[in-house]
């Protein structure tokens, strides 16, 4: 019997850098909401067991009718996210059914995710207990005073921007949140909860198409991407 995998994909943001009034996980690229190009693409998936999607209290309504429309029937639940993302994360994980051994928690605003990055992502954690996708940065990468003024520059070469999914033995992942949530900790990712438990945290190298959709500027990036890079199957 093979080990359970579940998702849970995070998606309770409003997203204010957009701009827009409708939040940027429901704005649509190719004739579909981002959100839903993302639950695609983690539902055609075999590894896949379940998905958890977290989203905002306004919003359950609304992606249950994208599950019914689009036959994303590895959603086990939708459920109301917190009020950090790290909150989102934690309810997720609780919520998961049966017996999971891995889970990787992915942003539901990166819908370009290639899957054998995902699966390479999933083997390498089965190696270490943790793994994330990550690039190398491209530009050359400054720390800046509060008063504007540069105060050293990092080795890039050591310099990786981290993506998601990021995969965890599932026992782990609920002990670093857990242990976070005592001491009133909030951390950027997930992998930085681990990475507090005294746990190594390996990198696994995808690619710079899987974006977050973040800003105004990200759309027709998007929209580039899924035409001609990453084409959804029909």
């Amino acid at each position: 019997m093979k080990d359970k995998l579940g998702i849970v994909i995070v998606a309770a943001g409003k997203g204010s850098r957009m701009g827009t009034q409708e939040s940027k996980q429901y704005l649509q690229i190719d004739d579909k909401p981002i959100l839903v190009h993302t639950l695609l693409r983690f539902n055609r998936m075999d590894a896949v067991d379940e998905i958890v999607l977290v989203t905002g209290p306004d919003d359950v309504e609304r992606c249950k009718g994208y599950a019914e429309q689009y036959g994303l029937g590895k959603i086990k639940r939708i459920i109301p996210g917190g009020k950090e993302r790290q909150d989102s994360v934690y309810q997720g994980l609780l919520t998961l059914t049966g017996y999971v051994e891995w889970v990787m928690v992915h942003d539901g605003v990166r819908p370009f995710a290639a899957e054998e990055h995902i699966m390479a992502c999933l083997a390498k954690a089965k190696v270490t207990g943790a793994a994330v996708l990550a690039v190398p940065v491209k530009d050359t990468i400054k720390v800046v005073d509060r008063d504007g003024f540069i105060k050293a520059t990092p080795d890039r070469s050591s310099l990786w921007a981290i993506q998601t999914p990021q995969a965890f033995r599932f026992s782990l992942l609920v002990e670093a949140h857990e242990q976070a949530r005592r001491e009133s900790f909030l951390g950027t990712d997930d992998a930085m909860l681990v990475e507090r438990l005294g746990t190594k945290v390996a990198v696994v190298e995808a690619d710079y198409y899987n974006i977050k959709i973040t800003t105004p500027e990200d759309l027709p990036w998007a929209e580039w991407i899924i035409r001609q890079v990453r084409g959804e199957k029909k």
